[in-house]
């Protein structure tokens, strides 16, 4: 089994964070300067066109090209109905009728006499994005989102796989070194970010999934289960958007590797707690780290140090992904 370890990842009891939300196309923002939003709350929502279908009316009603737009019985920019014939041609003596019917609801988009085919774009697909952070609303980017602070415990992983997801923090283990198994999992942990130790296998990661559970925090994982998880090698690509059905973070690496005792006494501190959980990574240049952010966080008396801030998120959200960009963070952070 390999093993990768990267220390001075961030692990703040109290630190302040601001994400940019963005819209991948311009749309309407929901919310207003000063608002208070939950992880939840859709703060902003677009519509992307949807995907063109070429029909080929002329080789269906066997016609030439040119004839193609006396015989149709729409036009452009016309909505129609998924079966609707849209054109149609008469035979000998009007006795038969060869008709052309919609293969899906839409609009009509454009009708050529050159190439005898018509483009029909099916309806636009929704986009909202939510806050993904409970916290305050102190700035509005008119027609493309919001910027959202807050204030919590932070703690980055050193890789992840899963996108956003939240939930409140549970502890499965009793110390950073035990493994977390299938037999921690429990109905309760349902929707839930659970914690773990030194490891996590394949097998458990599964029970994880069928338990429900949104998250898995734990120092390692074996990289050859990494590819059994993705059914694919990692490569150097940006992680979050796999469709896994739950968020998992490393916090130390690949491997067997104890996750450190600051942040699993954090984590602990945590427990009860809502978090969100991002598991986007990217190793390569302009470096994205998985992340946990705990509004709120622990009380002020268990607080070491001062209050420190992150400087805010510049990467667009891309249907409900959005990262703490490392880079742009101070260096006193």
């Amino acid at each position: 089994m390999a093993h990768a370890y990267t220390p001075g990842l961030m692990v703040k009891h109290q630190i302040t964070v601001r994400k940019e939300r963005k819209l991948p196309l311009l749309g309407e923002v929901l919310v207003k300067k000063g608002d208070s939003v939950t992880n939840e709350t859709i703060v902003a929502r677009t519509e992307l066109p949807g995907p063109v279908k070429a029909i080929n009316v002329a080789n269906i009603l066997k016609i030439p090209p040119q004839d193609v737009p006396g015989a149709m019985l729409v036009q452009n920019g016309d909505p129609v109905l998924e079966k609707q014939t849209i054109a149609e041609i008469k035979g000998l003596f009007g006795l038969f009728t060869t008709k052309c019917s919609a293969p899906t609801t839409g609009k009509i988009e454009n009708i050529s006499q050159v190439t005898g085919q018509i483009l029909l774009r099916e309806p636009p697909q929704p986009v909202e994005i939510n806050a993904y952070i409970n916290g305050k609303i102190i700035e509005i980017l008119p027609k493309e989102g919001v910027v959202i602070e807050t204030t919590g415990s932070f703690i980055q992983g050193i890789f992840g796989v899963g996108g956003e997801t939240h939930g409140a923090i549970v502890i499965a283990v009793q110390s950073p070194d035990e493994e977390l198994t299938a037999q921690h999992f429990k109905p309760e942990h349902k929707g839930k970010i659970v914690v773990g130790g030194s490891f996590v296998t394949y097998e458990s990661l599964q029970a994880a999934i069928k338990t429900g559970a949104a998250g898995i925090v734990v120092g390692g994982f074996d990289d050859a289960d990494l590819k059994k998880l993705l059914g694919k090698d990692l490569g150097v690509a940006i992680t979050g958007k796999e469709n896994l059905g739950i968020t998992l973070l490393l916090t130390e690496g690949f491997g067997r590797i104890p996750m450190a005792a600051s942040t699993f006494k954090l984590l602990k501190a945590c427990q009860g707690m809502t978090a969100s959980m991002n598991g986007a990574t990217q190793i390569r240049a302009g470096v994205i780290r998985p992340e946990i952010i705990v509004p709120g966080g622990i009380k002020a008396s268990e607080t070491v140090g001062k209050k420190e801030e992150i400087g805010i998120d510049r990467k667009s959200t891309r249907l409900n992904s959005s990262h703490t960009d490392i880079s742009r963070m101070p260096s006193s952070a």
